[in-house]
């Protein structure tokens, strides 16, 4: 998130790992954008932030000219603000998977493709493998038909996309029962688990409900490993595949 707060904290250690993946999260909602307010007066509120009511703004973002080229502007810039760090662009998503807008997805990739990017998550998310691990009632995903239209999309154009992504329904709760049923229930092919992990569950700007430290005490369990392991899982980052 090139406009968080603690951008420049993440990117000095991301320097140390020059093996970890870095990508870039868009943001264009729930944050402050990379280009001045007045700027993008169509993307923001009063306060400067971007709004919030998502479904309207992606009715102006599709019939409204002017807001488009603001929308154009806003995802140059944050793209501009990656590409200044100097890391190397792993792979590109949108917060709140905003990018399944057809208008949004069209430009994050007219405008990511000039900056290098080669992979990108469409959050196709079988359920079925959901409930082989913890059996709940049948759900619809009302944004599957969108993904599965973005990962078309994506690949059309040469991106490197996951053939399945985990971490929607159950976001914000992936404890390390789930984490190594995930593993353990694997489809064949290539498949992305997202977390959100941190050491207070508690900050400005957090998610209610969301337990971070569960999901942090996941990625850190010593059983994950063996669970990898005994499922003959290869990891890597997105630019591996």
């Amino acid at each position: 998130m090139v406009t968080g707060a603690a951008v420049a904290d993440a990117v000095a250690r991301a320097r140390t790992m020059p093996g970890l993946g870095v990508g870039l999260h868009l943001v264009l909602v729930e944050g402050v954008p990379a280009l001045p307010p007045e700027a993008v007066p169509g993307l923001v509120d009063a306060a400067g932030r971007f709004r919030t009511d998502m479904a309207r703004m992606g009715a102006d973002i599709f019939f409204r000219p002017a807001v488009r080229r603001q929308l154009a502007a806003e995802i140059t810039a944050q793209f501009e603000r990656f590409a200044a760090t100097g890391l190397p662009l792993d792979h590109v998503n949108a917060h709140k998977h905003y990018h399944l807008h057809p208008t949004i997805a069209s430009l994050i990739l007219a405008i990511g493709r000039r900056y290098g990017m080669r992979a990108a998550r469409a959050p196709v998310e079988p359920r079925g493998v959901l409930r082989r691990i913890e059996p709940a009632p049948a759900t619809i995903d009302i944004a599957a038909p969108w993904a599965r239209l973005v990962r078309y999309r994506l690949r059309r154009h040469g991106m490197i996309v996951p053939d399945q992504v985990f971490g929607l329904a159950w976001s914000g709760a992936i404890e390390p029962r789930r984490l190594a049923g995930l593993i353990g229930a694997l489809p064949e092919g290539l498949s992305e688990i997202y977390l959100h992990p941190a050491t207070d569950d508690d900050w400005p700007g957090h998610a209610p409900g969301y337990r971070y430290r569960a999901e942090l005490a996941a990625l850190l369990d010593a059983g994950i490993l063996n669970a990898l392991e005994a499922a003959g899982v290869t990891r890597g980052r997105f630019a591996d595949f």
